[in-house]
């Protein structure tokens, strides 16, 4: 329950975050994004102010035996690019470049009622779930052809 309560106060200083920083206006992300055009750098501010506080909470937290709520921290292990994940980067960046949106201040968004953020979010919920979709099959596939070979190897 206070892992519930810690993230349900974590998500709304966040979206207060991206609210204030102006990271919910589609305007002032493609202003960021426009190098050659009217630049607007007051993004870059914030990304700065991001980069300092995940910071401070990383040397603070390599130093902890666990994490405050949970038994062990959950570090990815994996630390090679990969296609997928460099294609995975790129549809992001188009996306975000087009929309004016990243994931988050989208979905914080969604409450101003505005229907291009609606629409927004329920493509992103299409990739989502399309991704997944895809996936799934890939990794079932995967798993499949493991198991024959490890199968294959026991025998």
């Amino acid at each position: 329950m206070k892992s519930a309560v810690t993230s349900f106060f974590a998500g709304i200083v966040f979206a207060l975050g991206l609210g204030i920083s102006g990271m919910t206006r589609p305007i002032k992300v493609i202003g960021f994004l426009d190098f050659f055009g009217q630049w607007d750098a007051s993004l870059a501010f914030v990304m700065i102010g991001a980069i300092a506080v995940y910071f401070v909470a990383y040397r603070i937290s390599r130093r902890m035996s666990s994490p405050v709520l949970e038994a062990k921290f959950s570090i990815p292990s994996r630390a090679d690019f990969d296609a997928r994940l460099i294609a995975g980067a790129a549809v992001f960046g188009i996306g975000w470049g087009l929309g004016g949106f990243c994931p988050g201040p989208a979905i914080t968004s969604l409450a101003s009622g505005a229907a291009p953020v609606a629409v927004f979010v329920a493509a992103m919920a299409a990739g989502i779930y399309l991704h997944g979709w895809i996936s799934g099959r890939d990794i079932s596939a995967a798993r499949d052809s493991r198991i024959v070979l490890d199968g294959a190897v026991d025998a």
